[in-house]
């Protein structure tokens, strides 16, 4: 797709975001990179013949003026939940369109929130443009579309490789947060890993539990289905298990030890090797129901999720820059993949299997009713 706007990838010395530069130089694009850190950001864009700048996020005035001949932005520096507000600010002020990849659901809330503000400055807003959310975004839209009236959505993915330090860093905070489904509309709390259920995913039947991802808020924004949970491998599958994963979650919840954790992830987690992305895939399971007992299910696979990522946010970038993706023209405002792109935007993505959307079996609800005591939170 060739794109004659200026753009640019901010955070572009972290993990993610080399990705994104590296993938859109070979493809032809010159965004410019930027980042707080003029150093490394300097030596990767002289790495892939770029332009380059140093601004920091803290420096309101200096982001505007970086922005200023800017027509869209890759935000790829996380945690995003306190990076993605002054860049979206400073997006709305230069009218400069934005990007990011972030999965935090608080994030998807607080960005989608000012669709109005976006439409009003012609800017749009596209959180979740990698693997957070586009894959489970797409396939929950697709699915929607096959049943409408469709009352409850369950996703489920694999993405095996390991994380990058940024992606464990924003973990840590998620963690902290505890887990949350969707339920009549609403954020409500529940344990971390509950329920679980078996999930026929493309390799094999395997069991996931319950977990907090960006689809809680995504997914609802996309198709309006009021019942959303998300699944995952996790081990906790005995008493003893989940006793300690809530010891665990109550120790981040304080800032000492949430710091001491986040050292630690600085030290030993590097991300992916180029090895490992090349040997490792994801895989995505989908089901909705409605009321009548009506069901569609589907799967897809595609390649490491951070090679996903740097993809899809390439593409992305394109088609927001012409005001045209595959499910037409993108109008100005807070989006979601699905509802910027179209759905079937995943489809283009390279390596991407999506098998046919099928009726599927109709077992007993693995969720099970909610506690009395869980509260909920957002009214979204």
């Amino acid at each position: 797709m060739a794109v004659t706007q200026r753009w640019m990838i901010y955070g572009a010395n972290g993990y993610t975001g080399r990705l994104v530069a590296a993938l859109a130089a070979a493809s032809g694009h010159r965004p410019v990179l930027a980042g707080r850190d003029g150093a490394a950001v300097g030596a990767l864009a002289a790495e892939l013949g770029l332009d380059h700048l140093a601004v920091d996020l803290t420096d309101s005035s200096g982001l505007r003026a970086a922005l200023a001949d800017v027509d869209a932005v890759a935000h790829c520096a996380g945690p995003f939940v306190a990076t993605s507000a002054p860049m979206v600010d400073a997006c709305l002020a230069t009218g400069t369109h934005y990007l990011d990849v972030t999965g935090e659901p608080p994030v998807f809330e607080a960005v989608l929130s000012r669709s109005a503000e976006a439409a009003a400055a012609g800017v749009v807003l596209l959180p979740g443009a990698g693997f957070d959310v586009v894959p489970t975004d797409c396939l929950a839209g697709l699915l929607a579309a096959a049943l409408p009236g469709a009352t409850s959505l369950e996703l489920a993915f694999r993405a095996p490789g390991g994380a990058s330090r940024g992606t464990a860093t924003t973990g840590l905070a998620i963690t902290a947060a505890g887990g949350f489904r969707r339920v009549d509309g609403r954020l409500r709390p529940t344990p971390f890993g509950r329920p679980r259920r078996s999930v026929p995913f493309p390799s094999r039947t395997r069991e996931v539990g319950a977990i907090t991802w960006g689809d809680v808020v995504t997914a609802y924004h996309s198709t309006g289905i009021p019942n959303i949970t998300v699944y995952a491998p996790v081990p906790l599958k005995g008493p003893a298990q989940r006793a300690t994963a809530a010891v665990v979650q109550r120790l981040l919840r304080y800032g000492p030890a949430r710091a001491v954790a986040a050292g630690m992830v600085r030290r030993r987690v590097t991300g992916p090797s180029p090895q490992t992305r090349a040997a490792t895939g994801v895989e995505v399971w989908g089901e909705v129901r409605d009321g009548a007992g009506h069901s569609r299910s589907a799967t897809l696979t595609g390649p490491n999720g951070y090679d996903l990522t740097a993809d899809a946010v390439v593409r992305a970038v394109g088609y927001v820059l012409t005001g045209v993706g595959p499910g037409g023209p993108i109008a100005p405002g807070a989006h979601t993949p699905a509802t910027a792109l179209g759905p079937d935007f995943v489809r283009e993505l390279d390596g991407i299997h999506l098998s046919p959307v099928t009726a599927a079996p109709s077992p007993a609800d693995p969720a099970g009713p909610f506690p009395a005591d869980h509260g909920q939170i957002g009214t979204d």
